[in-house]
């Protein structure tokens, strides 16, 4: 028991010893903290008495988390998929950290929807996923770095366990792969200016990414929109099975959220954050191994989920 209590107290005194010092100091800037992994985010960071600098895509959104932190808390206004939004927030951002710098980008704004056979969608569904999960992380990645830099701080980008492996289709995980190959990059060019890079890779967790409409209901929207030779070549039991198995998704992601935003705040406080955090049981047991198989096996596995469409060979 002794031995166990020893060994105990040395593992708190290296957690606590291998953290960044002067946490009270430095600035956190994370984007989409209206709500999900951003809002606790911002607030377990206020409670380490860090400053945060938080941008939301709602004024409600801002207003509500500024009520309910403290000072060491703002808020800002941001849409990623609009270049000037991105100027304003990062001007503001530069005000307010001076010739400190940024400590700690956290890329976090993020879409799920549209989402469903690829097939079944327009460029224009891939486009608004991509907009904000890609792109708008590159366009705010590429405004805020010189700051970044000049603190030798860190960017925390939000991945996926779709960014491993492509679990459906649509825009997400097409951008999330993207995300991995821009932090993959970013990475390398930035390590001799000191600057360190993380990607969160969370399995199934119950945010607001998935919308608030009912899922059935979008579902059957999609559906309706196709051209009648579509609907025919997968037929309705396709449709039937391929949402039920959606909603029982859904239905079985992790609500509390705690684990990725514990992965986040490490990326953010240690001194030797990790290059990936996969948390989740399903991330670690079921999606990268299903990534490090020969694809033959991920595809054969995977496609035992899917439904079998009406005219399959």
């Amino acid at each position: 028991m002794a031995a166990i209590t020893d060994l105990s107290f040395m593992y708190r005194w290296f957690k606590n010893c291998n953290v960044v010092r002067n946490l009270s100091d430095k600035y956190v800037f994370i984007t989409g903290c209206d709500s999900g992994f951003g809002n606790l985010l911002a607030r377990q960071l206020v409670d380490r008495g860090m400053r945060v600098l938080a941008a939301c895509f709602t004024e409600e959104g801002a207003q509500k988390l500024q009520q309910d932190t403290s000072y060491r808390l703002q808020t800002t206004l941001l849409d990623v998929t609009k270049t000037e939004s991105i100027k304003a927030a990062a001007q503001w951002v530069r005000d307010q950290v001076g010739e400190q710098g940024l400590w700690a980008l956290v890329n976090n704004a993020g879409v799920g929807l549209p989402s469903g056979p690829n097939e079944w969608l327009t460029k224009e569904d891939f486009v608004k996923v991509i907009n904000v999960n890609l792109v708008g992380l590159i366009e705010v990645t590429l405004h805020m770095l010189p700051m970044v830099k000049k603190a030798r701080g860190r960017v925390v980008n939000m991945s996926s366990s779709g960014g491993r492996v492509a679990v459906i289709g649509g825009g997400y995980c097409v951008s999330k792969f993207g995300v991995e190959a821009f932090s993959d990059s970013i990475r390398r060019e930035l390590h001799y200016f000191g600057v360190k890079i993380s990607i969160i890779e969370p399995g199934n967790y119950r945010t607001s990414i998935l919308g608030k409409e009912g899922l059935e209901m979008r579902m059957r929207k999609m559906w309706a929109r196709l051209p009648q030779e579509t609907r025919e070549s997968y037929g309705e039991e396709y449709f039937r099975i391929y949402t039920d198995k959606l909603k029982n998704m859904m239905q079985l992601a992790e609500p509390r959220i705690h684990d990725v935003t514990n992965s986040m705040e490490h990326a953010i406080v240690s001194r030797s954050p990790r290059i990936r955090y996969n948390p989740g049981l399903d991330a670690k047991l079921l999606y990268i191994p299903l990534a490090k198989l020969p694809t033959p096996v991920t595809d054969f596995i995977l496609s035992r989920y899917l439904p079998r469409p009406a005219d399959s060979v």
